[in-house]
């Protein structure tokens, strides 16, 4: 008997183009664990909600315990316990109470209520949470609450969505050892989860689900005994985009390398830098050979203002120095003249001046001066 079967299945919301499940087929076993493994947006959440009738698909038919979901879905709901992903719980409420609630929706009986609640808060360590409010319970402890409430009836088919999210790994692992006691029981566990390596330990088969299209269903036991490559490389191989990540990264890393190798960015940068340096080596060299023209038309400049000026100043020196020499000879004749002069006047002088050496007689004419000269006197 199936405890779970899709037939079918399509459901695309409102607004949208794209089918979130597309034409959804498969059957879960009486006493299985089940894993339904897909991408963010694969469409697991969808199915897994219209399986627990919280929102309706649009065809197909969704069949639990042989019961229609769409027929029937009180008495389906009643074979089901769902634990969801985002803890929807009423915070005021105890650990009790919220329990005790959960059970009179699904019928349990006051005894039966006491007697599970009691295996449970001892399997799940939350004795000392249980009378307190949920509001106080850390994310780990609502995870907990959320699945007592939800096994508190004992369903056959117990559904979660990403039940192991969050949790400490003591709690994830008392939560693993408790599908396998579900199992035990002859119930079902129909569950979600993105950790491939618990679904490869954990599961009797797994439903690949991608773009809302069922890929596969694998045989766990029979694929690690015949398979290459672990679950999760082929559900990576399964499910990849058209170009993944990974190949992304290869190409980047080739890209790199050829990069590295050829050196374009490089070479071009080179080419520039050198176009650069040409231009400016080209306008210094115009502008050396304008300085270097107008250096040579100064300097002819200079050379003809200094000939000119050295004739000049050696024909104006050259004239003066004639009409200097000429008026110094002239000088130095009137001089000579003038000295002759001097000179025999003075000749004159001591003549008149000087008296006539002994031994000889002075004229009358001479005696007659001198009186003269000194009777003047």
């Amino acid at each position: 008997m199936a405890m779970l079967k899709l037939t079918n299945v399509c459901k695309k919301y409102k607004n949208s183009e794209i089918y979130s499940v597309k034409d959804l087929s498969f059957e879960v076993k009486e006493g299985e664990i089940f894993g339904f493994l897909g991408k963010n947006g694969a469409g697991k959440s969808t199915t897994i909600k219209s399986i627990t009738g919280i929102i309706p698909f649009d065809s197909g038919t969704i069949e639990i315990c042989g019961h229609d979901i769409k027929k029937e879905p009180i008495e389906c709901k009643l074979n089901i316990g769902y634990v969801p992903d985002n803890h929807a719980v009423y915070e005021n409420l105890t650990g009790k109470e919220y329990v005790n609630y959960i059970a009179s929706l699904y019928k349990v009986s006051k005894e039966d209520t006491e007697k599970n609640l009691e295996k449970f808060v001892k399997l799940f360590n939350m004795r000392h949470a249980i009378d307190n409010q949920i509001r106080s319970y850390s994310h780990g402890m609502k995870q907990k609450i959320c699945i007592i409430a939800a096994l508190i009836h004992n369903p056959k088919l117990w559904v979660l969505d990403e039940p192991l999210m969050g949790l400490d790994p003591q709690s994830a692992y008392d939560i693993k050892c408790y599908m396998k006691e579900h199992k035990r029981l002859g119930n079902t566990v129909f569950f979600s989860s993105h950790n491939i390596d618990m679904v490869e330990k954990l599961c009797d088969r797994v439903a690949i689900i991608n773009k809302g299209h069922l890929v596969e269903i694998i045989d766990v036991e029979d694929f690690m005994a015949n398979s290459k490559v672990s679950l999760e490389e082929y559900f990576l191989d399964l499910t990849k985009d058209e170009i993944s990540i990974n190949d992304q990264l290869a190409e980047a890393n080739q890209a790199k390398k050829k990069k590295k190798f050829s050196f374009p960015w490089f070479k071009k940068k080179k080419h520039e830098e050198k176009d650069v340096l040409e231009q400016i080596l080209e306008k210094t060299k115009q502008n050396s050979d304008t300085n270097n023209d107008n250096k040579t038309d100064l300097t002819e400049n200079l050379n003809e203002n200094s000939t000119n000026s050295t004739e000049n100043s050696t024909e104006n020196s050259t004239e003066n120095l004639n009409e200097n020499s000429i008026k110094e000879e002239k000088v130095e004749e009137k001089s000579f003249e003038t000295k002759i002069e001097e000179n025999a006047e003075e000749n004159k002088t001591e003549e008149n001046t000087t008296p006539k050496k002994r031994g000889r007689k002075p004229k009358k004419e001479e005696v007659k001066e001198i009186e003269t000269t000194t009777s003047a006197n």
